[in-house]
């Protein structure tokens, strides 16, 4: 588990495998990131991540300030996998809330961590072209741009 903390160093973050409970909270800061589209069930993604590398699945939440008892917040997410040829890395979403705290930045770091750990020589990711901030969140992390072209067919039709 891992813990980092806020710009003012008010409230821990800490770091866990995702659980079945955090579905909502997950789509619902996945939709307010704009990584969901229509033609793609995030529910059916997780339900997929959950079923084959559970472990690469991670979350990271902020606890509760003093006393409160109202539980943690769900404040980033990442989904990973393993094919094994590669790591591939999804959903990497941050509340606007603790953006610029490290909260991403431990989320890839502890993924990058279990990846290695299970033999994975090589991790990627895809972003979509105009999001620029990404991009350069990912180049600041060592990622580079790879001269290919990605292809896809969808075999499932989550629309339905």
């Amino acid at each position: 588990m891992t813990t980092t903390r806020e710009p003012h160093g008010t409230q821990p973050i800490r770091l866990r495998e995702f659980r079945a409970s955090d579905t909502e909270p997950a789509v619902a800061l996945w939709e307010t990131c704009g990584l969901t589209r229509p033609w793609n069930d995030p529910r059916a993604d997780i339900a997929r991540s959950l079923g084959a590398q559970p472990e690469l699945f991670l979350v990271a939440e902020r606890e509760p300030a003093g006393d409160a008892r109202d539980g943690a917040a769900l404040v980033g997410t990442v989904m990973a996998g393993f094919d094994g040829h590669r790591g591939w890395m999804y959903y990497l979403a941050t509340a606007p809330e603790v953006r610029g705290a490290g909260v991403g930045r431990a989320l890839v770091s502890e993924v990058e961590r279990r990846l290695a750990a299970i033999g994975c020589p090589k991790a990627q990711l895809m972003v979509r072209s105009e999001n620029s901030a990404a991009v350069g969140f990912y180049t600041a992390l060592g990622y580079e741009t790879n001269d290919v072209l990605v292809l896809g067919k969808r075999l499932i039709d989550d629309a339905k």
